[in-house]
């Protein structure tokens, strides 16, 4: 785990860390449902929104904005280790998936299955079901073990066909907070239905650790701005050659792989090299290597270490301080002892509403979130015969000492 300076020294880089502007002091375990942001990035942000110019023109500001974006894509492909292919950006996470599914459904060959699994998060789910209808393919959804509340490449090998069209994975489900071991399933894809195209749901994930699009074979990836320490309304995907290329909604005239539509908001690019360059900067700490992509694989290396403890901390406990494992009341979704759990903790008190621990948990410093058995959760819940449960996720910037505040009032909460 980082040491007490440098968890500091991560601290201060970002906006309202300990203290919320309109609560006061309080410990944010709501990462999944959006993490805080860096102050480099409300900087750039700033002064993009200002710059009244257009990427395109023969004019000093279009031409920096241009060299911007340009750098940031590279700075993208770096962050993803992605070696080819493309970037682009899009209004959210969402909005970016339902297009890859559209384009990879319609572009596939006639018939076959849209493959998915009831762990994955509606952008999918509901996209495969709608496009798969439209062209004619059957939507087929794995389902998830309810008990460990993931999903195995061994789940995917039994419902892999030769004539598996497209196929849409969750990377680490914000609701269980499980993983999901993308190049297993795509080497388990590829094998039966080599054709097949893999899109890739990272949002949840691209927090958490070092990406290597290079080594999933895969054929689409998307991340949300907002979950990966930048801000709302953008996203971006990353697209195989061979996706990049498929009919697609663009302007006559245009190049084949051009999928941004209009003009783009500089900003979201500057504020993506930003990320890059703090995971950079972290990363620098553990290695003394010239390459930034080694860099950014240490920062990926340690974030994993420094979550990985205070998961286990917060389940485990101290001498001093009972964990969850030590709380009769408490029931941890998918098990105490899950390795393929990442940055997440969902729970419920037994006697107690969720709502209510949640409320309760506001009211002494601790912002967790409220999961309920809707279109959003009720795929992990509604088999566990759940109506809801409390999410407390957790980012590299979160403290040891606040995991244990959060031991205290959950175990005053569950007596």
């Amino acid at each position: 785990m980082f040491n007490d300076t440098l968890l500091q020294q991560i601290r201060d880089r970002f906006h309202h860390v300990d203290s919320c502007p309109y609560q006061g002091p309080r410990a944010f375990f709501e990462n999944a449902g959006g993490s805080l942001t860096l102050k480099s990035v409300v900087e750039v942000n700033t002064h993009l929104s200002a710059i009244p110019d257009n990427q395109g023109r023969d004019n000093p500001a279009s031409h920096e904005l241009v060299r911007i974006i340009n750098k940031a894509r590279e700075d993208m492909m770096l962050y993803l280790g992605a070696n080819d292919g493309l970037v682009f950006v899009g209004e959210s996470g969402t909005e970016l998936l339902f297009r890859l599914v559209r384009a990879a459904v319609l572009g596939s060959a006639e018939g076959g299955i849209v493959l998915g699994s009831t762990l994955e998060h509606p952008a999918t789910a509901s996209a495969g079901k709608r496009w798969a209808k439209i062209a004619g393919k059957e939507y087929v959804a794995i389902p998830h073990n309810k008990d460990t509340c993931a999903i195995t490449p061994e789940d995917y090998r039994a419902y892999i066909t030769p004539d598996t069209r497209v196929a849409t994975i969750i990377q680490t489900s914000p609701v269980t907070g499980m993983c999901v071991d993308i190049a297993e399933v795509s080497k388990i894809i590829r094998a039966v239905a080599p054709d097949c195209f893999i899109i890739v749901d990272g949002i949840q994930h691209a927090a958490h650790g070092a990406l290597d699009i290079a080594a999933y074979g895969i054929d689409a990836f998307t991340v949300s701005a907002y979950k990966a320490f930048s801000k709302h309304n953008y996203g971006f995907s990353w697209l195989s050659p061979r996706m990049s290329t498929l009919p697609h909604d663009h302007l006559d005239g245009s190049g084949a792989t051009q999928w941004e539509l209009g003009t783009r908001d500089t900003s979201a690019y500057a504020t993506f090299s930003e990320v890059v360059n703090y995971l950079d900067w972290l990363g620098a700490h553990f290695t003394d290597s010239a390459e930034r992509r080694t860099r950014l694989l240490a920062a990926g290396e340690h974030i994993v270490a420094h979550e990985h403890h205070l998961v286990e901390t917060m389940i485990n406990g101290t001498v001093n301080h009972p964990g969850l494992r030590d709380m009769a009341k408490v029931y941890v979704l998918g098990g105490l002892d899950n390795p393929q759990r990442e940055g997440l903790v969902s729970l419920a008190v037994d006697g107690v509403p969720s709502a209510e621990v949640v409320a309760r948990l506001s009211a002494a410093g601790i912002r967790t979130h409220v999961r309920k058995n809707d279109y959003f959760s009720g795929n992990v819940l509604t088999p566990l015969r759940m109506d809801t449960c409390v999410r407390v996720s957790i980012c590299h910037y979160n403290s040891t000492d606040e995991i244990l505040k959060f031991l205290r009032v959950i175990g005053e909460i569950a007596a």
